[in-house]
């Protein structure tokens, strides 16, 4: 199972899936920077556990990075509807549908 796979074709192997369709750098840009600000935000928390802060002020970060991760899942969802999830449907993969309806639940 030595099996060479190039970083853009599917992996038999593990299992892992990449897009047809890439993301633009713009794109790519914007999804890094909210990713970074996150994760600013996790470290934040962390420096304000190791001050002994005030739990509902802690509590505040947590919500926000919540937020924050449910915003970035909302961008890719869309991105993945408008892309992968159209090709799959053109090229006539209905069952994609219960693909979509499980990662809205995940998302909820």
């Amino acid at each position: 199972m030595d099996k060479k796979i190039d970083s853009k074709e599917n992996c038999e192997v593990c299992m892992c899936r990449y897009k047809t369709k890439p993301r633009t750098a713009e794109e790519m840009t914007a999804l890094k920077n909210r990713i970074n600000r996150i994760i600013g935000q996790l470290g934040g928390i962390g420096n304000m556990i190791d001050d002994n802060r005030y739990c509902g002020d802690i509590l505040i970060q947590i919500s926000a990075v919540e937020k924050a991760l449910q915003s970035l899942g909302c961008i890719i969802m869309k991105n993945h509807l408008e892309t992968c999830v159209t090709e799959q449907i053109k090229s006539g993969n209905e069952e994609i549908m219960d693909e979509v309806m499980e990662l809205f639940k995940r998302l909820s």
